[in-house]
């Protein structure tokens, strides 16, 4: 049951305030001042880079989340999703950006058309992408945390930036 309402929390139709015992178990999330991805600056990021190693920005990932006891958000998408683009320009708005920053390291991910680097997130038991962006939440252990979690951001073109946020909120301590 507890999944059942993060992943309505995340697709904007319930608070997690809503619900005590799953606000209790996460960090608060900020308020975010943007209320409608309408408002998010043109064009929208370009957030992967097509030619990086991702295996290196995943390692630096995971080390610089170690020195700093952060979770690490990987971020698996590509340029040419629509949805990946808004999360990007959610997660780069100021008041988002510094929570972002406090409580995650983000490394984004190119995998293609589900053509490349897919390995990754088969590391972590998920062999398929049913869509992206997809998440992957590991602590600084290497343990995936937001096991079944996956692809809540899949339509994050249809969610509220405060939705987004929430979502994210569910896993820091």
């Amino acid at each position: 049951r507890p999944m059942k309402l993060r992943v309505l929390a995340a697709a904007g139709l319930i608070s997690l305030s809503a619900v005590p015992s799953l606000a209790l178990a996460a960090t608060k999330a900020p308020t975010v001042a943007l209320r409608s991805i309408d408002g998010l600056p043109t064009p929208l990021p370009y957030p992967y880079d097509e030619d990086a190693n991702a295996e290196a920005g995943l390692a630096a990932a995971i080390k610089k989340a170690k020195a700093h006891k952060k979770l690490v958000l990987i971020d698996l998408g590509g340029n040419w999703c629509g949805d990946c683009r808004v999360f990007a320009g959610v997660i780069e708005q100021p008041d988002v950006k510094r929570w972002v920053d406090k409580h995650y390291e983000v490394v984004a991910i190119d995998v293609g058309r589900y053509t490349k680097n897919m390995q990754i997130p088969a590391r972590y038991g998920v062999d398929k992408l049913k869509g992206v962006p997809s998440f992957l939440v590991v602590d600084t252990k290497g343990k995936l945390v937001n096991d079944g979690a996956f692809f809540a951001l899949t339509d994050a073109r249809h969610m509220t930036p405060q939705s987004i946020v929430d979502w994210l909120a569910q896993w820091p301590k």
